[in-house]
């Protein structure tokens, strides 16, 4: 009997993150826009679930900054202002130049082969997606690069806040984004430029490359101060 009940934990638990990752996509698409109520009996129905593992997502969306609790109405995307935008890039630069500050050049040199053949991999298909402007693929492909380049450090409040502060970038830029006819040429696109410096050890070509794209991001979404 107890193995069944942790069976079912199991279950659940997968639900809810199955359920968490799909919310999250949908905002980071855009097609769950800023300020979007909804119930949690409406995300239950929308997937054929029941309303636990819903609840549960939507609470840890929550505590990831990307939905509010609307008190006795359910839950609606949290909207980023253009204050916060700039906040957070300053915060993201902030993480990254401390990675750089706290041996990472030991790191990638403790690094397995592997590892940095798949954060180049990222890369370049974070490039490919970028010049082409296909923002819904360079989306996923950005994060799951930043997340395997934090991961060198091998401090996972490190890796987790980063990607936590990214996805919150990504969710005020992608609706300013889409306002563009054509975003082929506009988007940062030296993902593999960076990979390569990270690898070769050239810490400060790294670091000049992420200062641009902050400038960059900052231009593009026309929030610089």
């Amino acid at each position: 009997m107890a193995a069944g009940g942790d069976s079912s934990v199991i279950r659940r638990s997968t639900l809810r993150q199955q359920i968490a990752d799909a919310l999250r996509d949908e905002v980071l698409a855009g097609r769950l826009p800023s300020g979007h109520p909804f119930t949690v009996k409406e995300i239950a129905e929308q997937y054929g679930v029941s309303a636990t593992p819903v609840r549960e997502a939507l609470l840890d969306l929550c505590a990831q900054g990307l939905l509010d609790v609307e008190q006795h109405r359910g839950f609606k995307v949290h909207a980023f202002t253009a204050d916060d935008f700039r906040a957070m890039v300053e915060a993201r630069t902030l993480i990254i130049e401390g990675i750089f500050r706290s041996g990472a050049d030991q790191a990638l040199r403790a690094t397995a082969a592997g590892v940095l053949i798949s954060i180049r991999r990222r890369a370049d298909e974070a490039e490919r997606a970028a010049r082409a402007g296909d923002l819904d693929v360079l989306i996923g492909y950005d994060l799951r690069f930043w997340r395997e380049l934090s991961g060198i450090v091998n401090n996972a409040y490190i890796s987790d806040f980063l990607d936590r502060i990214r996805v919150q970038t990504w969710m005020f830029a992608v609706p300013l984004l889409r306002r563009e006819a054509d975003l082929k040429g506009l988007l940062w696109h030296d993902h593999s430029a960076l990979a390569d410096a990270l690898i070769q050890h050239d810490l400060g070509t790294a670091q000049r490359l992420i200062a641009e794209y902050n400038e960059h991001s900052l231009a593009l979404v026309g929030t610089r101060g």
